[in-house]
């Protein structure tokens, strides 16, 4: 059987990791990241049903709460007016309401919500992800991307729970969500930030701040 390369970094040292009665799962032995196979992907339709279950409203403050994790130490890492992109920011945008309530300008980039290309065509002081990057099926190509927006300083502001071991990732009920599709570690995302010349901090348990050089 062909080996499935990583998505993130396309090397093709993959090898099991883990196996439940949902789905296989692969681990990349150059940056770490655990993905699964396409063949478990959703198709779009099915996707798009899936976030059409959330239920994020912008001025719910139990969500302000958790999407303070991230907001608190990126805003106090910003210039007044700083400009900005919430990307993956669903039908609830709410931490981008949060920015533009403290002074930032913001732009909106959603896949199935607020698919504006002309958002992804301009650069940024900051760009922030807030539980979307476990989703993507292109990690490698929708990052890199991102990176590229960014002016230098500017800071890749990440939310997206981590993997620790195989252990715990076996009864981690994050993994059983049908849209995540791939697990980002700190060990994956130091490898990330170092490729870049970037600098790395992680605030909490799933807050990844990535500030690129100036």
């Amino acid at each position: 059987m062909t080996k499935l390369h990583c998505p993130l970094c396309a090397g093709p040292d993959t090898a099991p990791f883990h196996t439940d009665r949902r789905r296989h799962y692969l681990r990349c032995a150059d940056c770490a990241l655990v993905f699964v196979p396409p063949r478990y992907y959703l198709d779009r339709a099915a996707e798009r049903a899936e976030y059409d279950l959330h239920e994020n409203a912008v001025d719910d403050p139990g969500y302000r709460r958790f999407l303070s994790r991230l907001f608190d130490p990126l805003a106090a890492r910003l210039r007044p007016g700083a400009e900005g992109l919430d990307f993956g920011c669903g039908p609830g945008p709410a931490l981008a309401a949060m920015l533009r309530e403290a002074g930032f300008a913001v732009n909106l980039y959603d896949l199935f919500y607020h698919p504006d290309a002309a958002a992804l065509a301009r650069d940024y002081d900051f760009i922030c992800a807030t539980e979307v990057v476990e989703h993507l099926h292109h990690p490698g190509r929708e990052l890199e991307r991102l990176w590229r927006c960014l002016r230098p300083g500017g800071v890749l502001g990440i939310m997206t729970k981590l993997v620790r071991d195989r252990e715990a990732f076996a009864g981690w009920h994050y993994k059983n969500d049908p849209t995540h599709v791939c697990f980002f570690s700190r060990e994956t995302w130091r490898w990330w930030a170092r490729r870049r010349g970037a600098s790395l901090v992680f605030e909490g348990a799933d807050v990844i701040l990535v500030t690129r050089p100036r």
